[in-house]
């Protein structure tokens, strides 16, 4: 995991035990949502990508996961905690300057290049 379980429960402000399973899904839907915008591998840590490069299983332009990726999942894990439809009526709605893509987007690797 790019964002520890005890990381995402606090940003959340939920008690664990309650919805750990819906949150874990969330968790995993915003890590991969994140990494394929990025279009690369990210890695919890240097030993896991040093051990995916021996393997040659790192891809192309892996990267260790920094404090920019992990506040785009965190953002990206707290959407889909509190809007768990695809419609939200009866609200104002207004997208973050420094959302997640904006903290993604310095480190993706575009298509092609």
């Amino acid at each position: 995991m790019l964002v520890p379980f005890d990381q995402a429960i606090a940003h959340l402000r939920v008690d664990a035990g309650g919805d750990d399973g819906l949150v874990a899904l969330y968790l995993g839907a915003a890590e991969q949502s994140a990494t394929d915008y990025l279009n690369r591998q990210v890695f919890a840590d240097q030993a896991s990508l040093d051990a995916a490069v021996v393997a040659a299983t790192a891809g192309a332009n892996p990267m260790v996961v920094n404090f920019a990726v992990q506040a785009a999942i965190l953002l990206t894990l707290g959407h889909l905690y509190a809007n768990r439809e695809d419609v939200v009526t009866g609200a104002s709605v207004a997208q973050l300057p420094l959302g997640a893509r904006s903290l993604l987007r310095p480190h993706r690797i575009l298509p092609g290049l």
